[in-house]
């Protein structure tokens, strides 16, 4: 069996210290083949706290990809923010959109951050032809018989949480994405886990998110995903600090 530890908003700055520390300990008993990290490693985008966050990836052991998240672009700076936004991420360069050798399973990213929309919530999702076509490509040149996930920051459709994503053009992308092959999206943002299955064109396509391991909860307490793959199959299992697993 392969296993993925899927996290996601991790929030350096504001980090659970206890559920970091607790994620870590998980990663180096059970040794999960890859870790899958969907953004927002840090509260402000400072550069104290993506040092911090490149030190606790690193020390994890494990290969690890990581995606951007809306935190993770500078927050006060709108220089920075709009023609430097991800200088600051140097210190996890090699981690950004990293391809993982995990046999049968590909991770295509799909950026949905942007540095400026046309409404003023900023933080909310977002797809560019761009970007989307770039995951079509990866996508299209996966090995026929993988399991092929496209990892992203905000949910391309809501799933129900407490949080939204209103990720503009995202269900555009999740039929595109889901026609072209893949499996499933792996995604954070809302800081609760789900795992909703989407039929699309005689296709399911589903989308699995992550819980949080900062201090900014929402109905769920801190967690992380396990994602358990069986040949062509897989689940998810929802692993909360304190409280045990649920299957989702």
């Amino acid at each position: 069996m392969t296993r993925l530890f899927h996290v996601s908003d991790v929030h350096f700055g504001r980090e659970d210290r206890e559920a970091i520390d607790w994620f870590g300990r998980k990663v180096k008993e059970e040794q999960p083949d890859a870790v899958v990290m969907t953004g927002d490693l840090t509260m402000r985008a400072r550069a104290h706290e993506f040092t911090a966050a490149a030190k606790w990836l690193e020390s994890l052991g494990r290969p690890v990809t990581v995606e951007v998240g809306n935190h993770d672009l500078p927050y006060f700076n709108l220089w920075a923010r709009f023609f430097t936004p991800y200088k600051r991420y140097r210190a996890l360069e090699h981690m950004i959109e990293r391809p993982l050798d995990v046999k049968g399973v590909s991770v295509v990213p799909l950026k949905t951050t942007a540095r400026f929309q046309w409404r003023l919530n900023w933080a909310k999702g977002y797809v560019s032809t761009r970007a989307l076509q770039e995951s079509l490509a990866l996508v299209e040149a996966a090995p026929r018989d993988d399991l092929i996930f496209v990892a992203a920051h905000h949910p391309l459709v809501e799933a129900g949480t407490l949080a939204t994503s209103m990720t503009r053009h995202g269900r555009q992308a999740l039929e595109a994405l889901a026609t072209a092959g893949a499996h499933a999206v792996l995604t954070g943002h809302v800081h609760d886990p789900f795992d909703v299955a989407h039929e699309v064109n005689g296709r399911t396509m589903r989308l699995i998110g992550a819980g949080t391991l900062s201090e900014r909860v929402r109905a769920k307490p801190p967690s992380f995903n396990e994602i358990r793959i069986d040949g062509a199959s897989f689940e998810t299992v929802a692993r909360f600090k304190g409280e045990g697993s649920v299957a989702l």
